[in-house]
């Protein structure tokens, strides 16, 4: 008679989803953390984490961001990057040097703005799998069209 402890653990070792790769996730803040959209970040991991490990998590944030919007993104576990110029031109170099780090293996970057598409496009001709999360309105059918898995930015 077959070991039935044994039969159970390879049938969930079957149905467990193989998840490789470490992932540098990468956030937008200014076109994705509004009070309108309500993102919820740890939902973001979680969806994130679907497909692989968290290694790189940063947000990018403008200026003006508040004490307080700031210690709420080291409180989930991002890395603030406050930017004096524009934020999507940093978060664009951050995202080329993971691209070329040899220990990420996927590149996530959470926003609405087509200003990104190169980035994917480099990423993948690298060799990168890409994931783009994102939210309506305003979320770009090119940045849908051009990261090989799209998550739509789960709301509080």
């Amino acid at each position: 008679m077959p070991n039935v402890n044994l039969i159970e653990s390879i049938k969930k070792m079957i149905k467990q989803k193989k998840v490789e790769g470490n992932i540098a996730l990468l956030i937008d803040g200014p076109n994705t953390i509004r009070r309108e959209m309500k993102p919820d970040l740890i939902a973001v991991k979680r969806e994130v984490e679907k497909h692989g490990q968290i290694k790189v998590a940063k947000v990018f944030l403008d200026q003006y961001a508040s004490d307080k919007l700031i210690e709420a993104m080291t409180n989930q576990g991002f890395e603030p990057i406050i930017t004096t110029g524009d934020v999507d031109v940093t978060m664009a170099v951050e995202a080329m040097q993971q691209v070329f780090n040899p220990a990420i293996n996927k590149i996530a970057l959470m926003t609405r703005d087509n200003d990104f598409r190169p980035v994917l496009i480099k990423a993948k001709e690298l060799g990168k799998e890409t994931i783009v999360i994102g939210a309506e309105p305003g979320f770009s059918v090119a940045l849908r069209n051009t990261a090989d898995i799209v998550i739509i930015t789960p709301m509080r």
